[in-house]
């Protein structure tokens, strides 16, 4: 079963406060997933972020979630997504000096998801794969991804309009998983996320 432990990675603004989920076997990859709008109360407890960081040590990567910069125990302040980045960026950093060269996986929901998409550019070589769900397309400018990252959106989203991820998505040639019925928090829904990762992922890891 995956342990949990706590983590304190040093970032741009500070301490920046996380928990690894650590599988149950040598990790095979690494993922780092980021959570929603601090401005609107979202952290690394959030329950999308959760399902997202278990599923990834199902699948034997270690997985690590943590808080941006003002949020919880880490320090600094919101700045927007900018400062943001630096954060994923330091948590990759930390995570690569405690586990090694391992593939990569940027995953994030919602804000999350544009700020990995924007730290993405910025790490060479770039992330093995991308995990984004109901990113804030509209409300950000948001970078092109590439087309093999697993996109996860609600077909019934009032925070980002579905309408709006297909006009980012198009020119990209980006498949887009839409779950019909789904609103922007995934109520209810949280299962069929994890299985939707854990099938992206079967076979493409061994």
């Amino acid at each position: 079963m995956p342990a949990l432990q706590k983590f304190s990675a040093i970032g741009g603004a500070g301490h920046l406060e996380g928990i690894t989920h650590i599988p149950g076997s040598a990790p095979r990859a690494i993922a780092v997933v980021a959570h929603p709008l601090p401005t609107m109360g979202g952290t690394m407890e959030n329950k999308v972020v959760t399902t997202l960081a278990k599923a990834f040590a199902e699948l034997g990567f270690v997985a690590l979630r943590f808080n941006f910069r003002g949020v919880g125990a880490s320090e600094g302040a919101f700045d927007s997504g900018n400062g943001e980045v630096e954060d994923v960026l330091a948590v990759v950093r930390h995570a690569q000096q405690e586990y090694g060269d391992l593939p990569l996986i940027l995953s994030g929901f919602s804000f999350g998801g544009y700020v990995q998409a924007r730290a993405a550019q910025h790490l060479h070589p770039h992330p093995h794969k991308m995990v984004l769900v109901a990113p804030a397309v509209g409300h950000f400018e948001m970078p092109p991804v590439p087309h093999d990252t697993l996109l996860v959106h609600g077909e019934l989203d009032e925070v980002v309009p579905l309408a709006d991820v297909l006009h980012w998505g198009r020119p990209l040639h980006l498949p887009i998983v839409v779950l019909p019925g789904a609103e922007h928090f995934f109520h209810g829904r949280l299962n069929q996320i994890r299985q939707i990762v854990l099938q992206y992922f079967t076979g493409q890891m061994s």
